[in-house]
């Protein structure tokens, strides 16, 4: 729900009523993941998908109904073999939808969060007693928490710590508690939904092919900073779409800025007085992608003044360079799709080979370990 709280957050403001309906489960090749959702307002408004389009009629009329109605639901989609045209899922997979009215409750104050890029974990009961069903409780990241799910207080407290240790990770997904809030008893499935400031993409080398990236980090849900040292290049109207744009060198600055598990650095300076000490620094930091522009042979070399100051083959095992895919690029634009392309595969675990002919699955449960990899991305 909360990848669509922009728009909820107005309509709550405005006073609409409107029902959501969330991807609870997936199996199989389903498009969408946990979390992602579809709104319908009382008057017949719609946004945000659960399929990429193969349900979303049958999920409207449901949420039609839940409006009317005021009872939450899950329903389940899946494709038909004996019926090519009954309402499922053609792709194959499988997905539970949970269907709720909104009114009041804990609702707003999580869109609110999102909204303001507040961290905040909203979970809620999407698999139990019909009486609990879609009871949702809004966790803070100091583990304080709004709302109650209505079954014994353990269940509170219980939900909230499990709701908290996934935030810290920034992590969607649903787990299993007991009604108790014990790990035994009658079982019940919770959907945490993590909502958690945009991840961070540091982008050194004030360049024209940085501009591209940039364009591609937000298109991507970044939060983009431009750093160089150089002040006639790194301005803003070189940079228009960036988030931020500092003026250093750029070891310091990765030295005094923060960083986290979801971090990407893409290095774009390819000049050994900035790349050597800023890759010394970042190939010791747990963020989540380092990749450093430069031809084959800068690489190596690269590489040599890297193990000259002390960088480990472990830490070197890290470094995407010559960053990005092969796609043959050859334009600032190309070259930012490559990039982007790597850190897409590189955060679902993908392997960027082409999907005609391939075996592999089209969507991936999460992001592959490589050696040396520290971190890891919601």
């Amino acid at each position: 729900m909360l990848d669509i709280a922009e728009e909820l957050h107005r309509w709550v403001e405005q006073g609409r009523d409107f029902a959501v309906a969330t991807v609870v489960a997936v199996g199989g090749s389903a498009p969408r993941q946990p979390g992602a959702a579809l709104a319908v307002d009382g008057e017949g408004t719609a946004i945000g998908s659960v399929s990429g389009g193969c349900v979303e009629g049958a999920v409207y009329d449901l949420c039609v109904q839940a409006l009317d109605d005021g009872e939450t639901v899950v329903e389940r989609f899946g494709y038909s073999d004996e019926d090519a045209f009954a309402v499922g899922l053609t792709c194959g997979g499988i997905i539970d939808i949970l269907v709720t009215p909104v009114r009041g409750g804990v609702f707003p104050a999580a869109l609110a969060a999102a909204v303001s890029g507040e961290a905040a974990a909203l979970a809620r009961i999407v698999d139990g007693p019909a009486d609990l069903l879609g009871q949702a409780l809004l966790v803070r990241p100091d583990g304080s928490y709004e709302g109650r799910l209505g079954g014994h207080p353990e269940l509170d407290r219980t939900t909230a710590a499990e709701a908290r240790a996934m935030l810290d990770a920034g992590r969607t997904g649903t787990v299993e508690i007991g009604e108790d809030g014990s790990r035994c008893g009658q079982p019940l499935t919770l959907l945490v939904e993590s909502s958690v400031p945009a991840p961070r993409m540091i982008v050194f080398g004030a360049i024209d092919f940085a501009a591209a990236l940039v364009r591609v980090g937000k298109f991507l849900g970044y939060h983009v900073t431009v750093c160089d040292a150089r002040p006639v290049f790194a301005t803003a109207a070189r940079f228009p779409e960036a988030d931020e744009i500092v003026v250093d060198w750029p070891h310091r600055y990765l030295e005094s800025t923060e960083v986290d598990g979801r971090t990407v650095l893409c290095v774009l300076t390819h000049d050994a007085k900035f790349d050597v000490p800023l890759l010394k620094a970042a190939l010791r930091l747990p963020v989540a992608y380092i990749g450093a522009m430069g031809s084959r042979r800068t690489h190596e070399d690269r590489n040599e003044r890297l193990r000259g100051v002390g960088v480990t083959e472990l830490e070197l095992a890290r470094l995407r360079s010559p960053i990005g895919l092969d796609l043959g690029a050859r334009t600032p634009e190309e070259t930012a799709l490559s990039i982007g392309a790597e850190i897409v595969a590189n955060r679902r675990g993908g392997s960027g080979a082409s999907l005609t002919g391939a075996h592999t699955p089209i969507h991936h449960d999460g992001p592959r370990e490589p050696a040396g990899r520290i971190g890891s991305v919601a």
